[in-house]
């Protein structure tokens, strides 16, 4: 099951692969990568989801993995049976391009515990002792 929070995302098509960071919560998806930025909704059902997501780039350079620097609707297709999705996505904008990708749930650190991080008090008689000099 997909669900809410942040994840490493990688990314490929035939032409270029690619990586960035995306976030679930409350039916919605967004995120962004060195190019571009997207954001849209998707729907879980399961392990199965569904999303419709809207790209737009921030960041002039190279080509996005489309091959273009149009502004894409990304029909997507995912499968997560635990912390690991695998998807497909597919543009009306660039017809027959797949796009192949995965998602990592990444793990939130637990909250520290009051006792963690806390130091012991200092006891010198605990030192290793010197050895005593001979004359």
């Amino acid at each position: 099951m997909l669900k809410d929070g942040t994840y490493a995302a990688w990314y490929k098509t035939p032409l270029d692969q690619g990586t960035g960071i995306v976030h679930v919560a409350d039916g919605q998806i967004w995120g962004r990568d060195s190019l571009m930025t997207y954001h849209g909704a998707c729907q879980v059902d399961g392990d199965r989801f569904t999303a419709i997501v809207s790209t737009k780039r921030h960041t002039d350079g190279r080509a996005t993995v489309f091959g273009n620097d149009a502004e894409l609707t990304l029909n997507i297709e995912g499968n997560c049976p635990g912390r690991i999705a695998t998807y497909t996505a597919t543009a009306a904008q660039v017809p027959g391009m797949v796009l192949q990708g995965t998602l990592i749930l990444t793990e939130q650190p637990s909250p520290a515990s009051d006792t963690a991080g806390k130091m012991p008090a200092f006891n010198p008689d605990k030192l290793p002792k010197l050895p005593k000099r001979s004359r």
